[in-house]
């Protein structure tokens, strides 16, 4: 066993290797000591997705919390990581945990930690909880019951969806969208979002809103060669008007244009940008991973918003969330929180803004677009993950750290920034960057430039490169 370690967000392992019972259990244990460490008569919210065996890895959880004194809210059912952060502002929770691995493949499970701010656990905290981690789990789980810890009223199960859809019709006029010109559809992945949009806009069209713990064999990251079926299907409807798509855990966003043309997150933050403070007035800084593009920028001098560009990893923005006045908070990877919400990635509630934007203005998701590249240009950004042999990843990243790379093909590097891996700028809108996964055994490559075609040229250049 190796040792248990939190990524870019969460401890993630292979179910049944380094996923067990066993280890999550420590896990729990460790958490629930440092819980009660900080605070007094503590409380937690607790939830699983749609993965392989979740109901029994949370239900080890919350055990683990209840035999330690700690009061746990159990969700009923499969919930989204934004249902629990929610829970935990609503019901004044100190904690939450959610049993999800997010966007990685079926085989993988995971262990997220949720501040009582309702967003991720800041990172100085999760190193905290890492050194508690016990090498042995001695107690003996089968004998703790989860019907005697209710009975104690130290489980209390709870309908984490109803509370979030109850919250998502009281923050919009859903009525606008049931009764807009627009048609709308929605991918769920088989996630955990799978049944908040049947249940609150039941015109809306559907994919992939099944409990289906392998999905299908594809891992549930909003990425367009992951959304194919559901890019066919808007192009062959010839009626749909805006598709949205969201992950496993339902944290995560992309959407589509009429045509089945994906919409990235990059374009998705600069959409919430636009329609936030040029059309509903509101200002505060913006936040954006090292990944993101450099449009972003761009928009927010247009705008006179200010921009701090964070590591990646969303809980570096939430930690700004939650303590500054922060307009939109965005990374590459999709995840993005917005003003007038809790500090937590969620792609349904970003989906609805710019769902209930539409309706109303009667703007089309091209049309906003446009409107955004009036002021900053076009733009395109494609990223290739590659798994790699550890040792010549290894050789790539000191290859980076030494300066080795001055070219990728004919593109000469002008400057290279190191917040987080490694972005080599050709000029002020185009570049490649090189980083290892935070959550995977990978390697990621990212390249903007002025059309896909270029950006996907770079990634090629990028790949010859630093495999000689």
């Amino acid at each position: 066993m190796s040792q248990i370690k939190f990524g870019t967000d969460g401890w993630r392992a292979i179910i049944a290797k380094d996923f067990t019972v066993t280890n999550v259990a420590k896990v729990s244990q460790a958490s629930a000591i440092w819980l009660k460490s900080n605070e007094v008569d503590p409380c937690i919210v607790i939830g699983h997705d749609c993965r392989f065996a979740g109901e029994l890895f949370v239900e080890t959880a919350a055990k683990v919390f209840a035999y330690n004194g700690v009061k746990v809210y159990l969700a009923e059912g499969f919930v989204s990581t934004p249902m629990v952060s929610l829970g935990i502002v609503k019901l004044q929770a100190d904690l939450g945990v959610v049993i999800t691995a997010s966007h990685n493949p079926p085989s993988y499970n995971g262990f997220k930690l949720k501040g009582a701010y309702g967003g991720p656990l800041l990172e100085k905290e999760i190193h905290e909880v890492e050194h508690l981690i016990p090498e042995t789990f001695d107690i003996d789980l089968d004998k703790l019951s989860i019907e005697e810890f209710k009975s104690k009223r130290l489980i209390e199960v709870i309908d984490l969806e109803k509370m979030y859809c109850d919250n998502l019709e009281a923050n919009f006029d859903l009525e606008a969208i049931r009764n807009s010109d627009f048609e709308f559809a929605f991918d769920a992945m088989y996630g955990s979002g799978q049944n908040v949009i049947r249940r609150l806009l039941p015109d809306v069209t559907l994919l992939h809103c099944e409990h289906n713990p392998t999905f299908n064999g594809i891992a549930p990251e909003p990425l367009h060669k992951n959304l194919l079926e559901f890019s066919e299907m808007i192009q062959l409807s010839e009626n749909i008007d805006c598709g949205l798509a969201v992950d496993g855990d339902a944290d995560r966003i992309a959407m589509y244009d009429n045509e089945g043309n994906y919409i990235d997150s990059h374009h998705v933050i600069l959409i919430l940008i636009h329609i936030l403070h040029k059309y509903k007035g509101f200002k505060g800084k913006v936040v954006t991973g090292f990944s993101s593009t450099v449009k972003i920028g761009d928009l927010c001098k247009h705008y006179n918003l200010p921009l701090e560009i964070v590591p990646i990893g969303f809980k570096h923005i939430c930690e700004l969330m939650i303590t500054e006045s922060i307009l939109v908070g965005g990374e590459e990877s999709g995840g993005i929180a917005v003003a007038g919400h809790i500090p937590e990635r969620d792609g349904i509630w970003n989906g609805m803004l710019i769902w209930e934007f539409m309706a109303k203005s009667k703007k089309t998701i091209k049309e906003l677009i446009q409107e955004i590249y009036d002021i900053t240009g076009s733009f395109a950004f494609e990223r290739s993950d590659l798994r790699l042999d550890e040792k010549l990843k290894q050789k790539i990243i000191t290859n980076c750290k030494n300066n080795f790379y001055t070219s990728f093909g004919n593109h000469k590097v002008e400057r290279v920034e190191t917040l987080d891996g490694f972005k080599y700028y050709f000029n002020d809108s185009e570049w490649l960057m090189i980083r290892p996964s935070g959550t995977e055994p990978l390697l990621r490559t990212y390249a903007e430039s002025h059309s896909k075609n270029e950006a996907l040229d770079l990634l090629k250049i990028c790949f010859d490169t630093i495999m000689k």
